[in-house]
């Protein structure tokens, strides 16, 4: 992925030196979550994240991974509560979706998170499927994205 400038911010793949900043946004790793920080670490490292930033600083991340029945699965979408409602997180939605590697592209959110439900639909994902039992009470919804059916409509 190369840097793309939309609009009044900026989204490149991050650099292993990001990940700090990433830590920054994340409500979870801020908390003190050893696990989210070092998957932060990872992600940053492996090249499996995106961030989007302006001269602020990061405003988001999203998160690809390819472990999902071999298709591509947005493991994290995260974006600062300073820049929600700015298209951040559709922004970094489409920019990993143009992106991938497989014919699929899946995520999932739980039931209680209708910003992001509402998100993913505004974002062209359709959902497939619920899962129980993974957050008592909380059924997740999983999302499909079909990132190369939408490239060759363009």
């Amino acid at each position: 992925m190369n840097v793309e400038n939309l609009g009044e911010f900026v989204v490149r793949r991050a650099r292993e030196s990001d990940s700090d900043a990433l830590v920054g946004i994340d409500a979870v790793a801020l908390e003190g979550d050893v696990a989210r920080r070092a998957s932060i670490r990872r992600w940053c490292r492996q090249g499996l994240a995106v961030v989007a930033e302006d001269g602020s600083g990061v405003l988001g991340y999203c998160v690809v991974e390819y472990t999902f029945f071999e298709q591509g699965f947005v493991t994290m979408l995260m974006v600062a509560p300073s820049a929600r409602e700015r298209g951040v997180g559709h922004r970094l939605l489409d920019a990993v979706a143009a992106s991938c590697t497989t014919p699929k592209l899946f995520t999932s959110t739980n039931v209680s998170n209708q910003p992001m439900q509402r998100l993913l639909q505004r974002a062209g994902w359709g959902p497939v499927g619920l899962v129980h039992g993974l957050d008592e009470g909380d059924p997740e919804l999983f999302y499909l994205h079909r990132p190369q059916a939408k490239q060759a409509h363009s």
